[in-house]
């Protein structure tokens, strides 16, 4: 019983017996004999069987580990599918947001480009000796300014990103 346990814990756990040899600091051939039945653990090794392969004393001493079955895997498989589904819906819902994003920022970028071009730069005219008409229209001309230097890449980053984010298919 012992031995077969080991066998089934440590195929469930992906190592060969190299690898469980190398771990426990034991030739292959020792893996070998305790999985053969012609050999067993001293009570020391045991403990750090156990701690290797992440199971308790008890169940190596134990009944019988089976394999996982194939109904165990398929009920693995899917909930595997659905979780890949989950994740898929995620991506295609972050795609519609970025996508409408960019679309608003380029409609916005627009709308306001239009609007400046129909103010046609009012603040040029106003009288500049009252305080706050100086700094509102400061403020005006310096945003106008800013805005006609950054609104090309604007607008070219909003093109390139609702063209990366479209539907394909």
């Amino acid at each position: 019983m012992l031995n077969e346990n080991i066998k089934a814990i440590r195929k469930a756990k992906g190592l060969s017996q190299a690898e469980l040899a190398s771990k426990l600091n034991v030739v292959r051939q020792t893996i070998s004999k305790w999985e053969q039945g012609l050999s067993v653990p001293d009570a020391d090794m045991l403990i750090t069987l156990s701690e290797i392969l992440e199971t308790p004393v008890s169940t190596l001493l134990g009944e019988t580990v089976t394999e996982p079955k194939t109904a165990d895997l398929k009920v693995l498989s899917e909930k595997l599918e659905i979780i890949n589904l989950q994740l898929a819906q995620k991506k295609a819902t972050r795609r519609k947001i970025f996508h409408g994003l960019f679309i608003l920022l380029l409609l916005v970028t627009v709308a306001i480009f239009v609007i400046l071009i129909l103010l046609n730069s009012p603040y040029l005219n106003w009288n500049y000796r009252d305080p706050e008409t100086s700094v509102i229209g400061v403020a005006f001309h310096a945003f106008e300014w800013l805005f006609v230097r950054l609104m090309p890449f604007a607008v070219l980053g909003a093109i390139i990103g609702i063209f990366l984010t479209r539907k394909r298919g």
